[in-house]
């Protein structure tokens, strides 16, 4: 993986929806550490070195770097909370990584090929009905996305979750499932064409209605 993120933070002391409400003016974002076999630990980062990093797509399916008081742990964001209407986050989790043990994560899809699709090139349109698929693996093998491959879909051709092509040591979590949660990622079908009326055609229903007028009055 070519990207490496660090974050640093502080081990938070006051604790409470008041002591939360500071670290907001302050410009901080209160976090939660968890997992690894270790005990929760809160945490305070800078707001505005957080928000630059979750600029960048690798950042939410990456393992990082977290500095806590100094000391390094490595961990994956496994949850973050928005303010609802303003560019603010709320609250940050942060799941501690074992080298050793499998991780469940969420890594976006990237659709490849759509200039040279036949079915594009023949007037259809692309549904992306994926964005992001769940995955398990261990540590070393996380991928920062998975590649979906359409250059050669044609019109009513969909590509399913068993036809992404995974990295070594990559699994679908979905597929472990059954075969009937192999689910669609993207298609290509024909638009559907909206017939406008005219204007003889709404003359026409003009007339229909009031000779069907005429008739009830009969």
């Amino acid at each position: 993986m070519a990207s490496s993120f660090e974050l640093n933070a502080n081990i938070r002391q006051d604790m409470g929806k008041g002591a939360s409400r500071r670290l907001r003016r302050d410009n901080k974002v209160p976090a939660v550490l968890y997992g690894g076999g270790k005990e929760a630990v809160s945490l305070t980062m800078q707001h505005n070195t957080l928000v630059h990093n979750l600029e960048n797509e690798a950042f939410y399916s990456h393992i990082l770097t977290v500095n806590v008081d100094g000391k390094a742990e490595k961990a994956v964001l496994k949850d973050l909370q928005r303010h609802p209407y303003k560019p603010t986050i709320i609250h940050l989790d942060l799941q501690r990584v074992n080298a050793n043990e499998k991780l469940r994560m969420n890594v976006p899809v990237h659709f490849m090929g759509e200039d040279v699709a036949p079915g594009v090139k023949a007037g259809g349109l692309v549904s992306r009905l994926a964005n992001d698929v769940e995955i398990s693996c261990f540590p070393k093998d996380l991928p920062e996305f998975i590649e979906a491959d359409i250059s050669a879909m044609n019109i009513d051709d969909a590509l399913h979750l068993s036809d992404l092509k995974l990295p070594e040591g990559v699994e679908l979590v979905a597929l472990t499932h059954g075969e009937e949660h192999d689910l669609s990622v993207v298609s290509i079908h024909m638009p559907k064409v909206v017939v406008e009326p005219t204007e003889d055609d709404v003359a026409e229903g003009e007339v229909a209605d009031e000779a069907e007028g005429k008739g009830e009055g009969a």
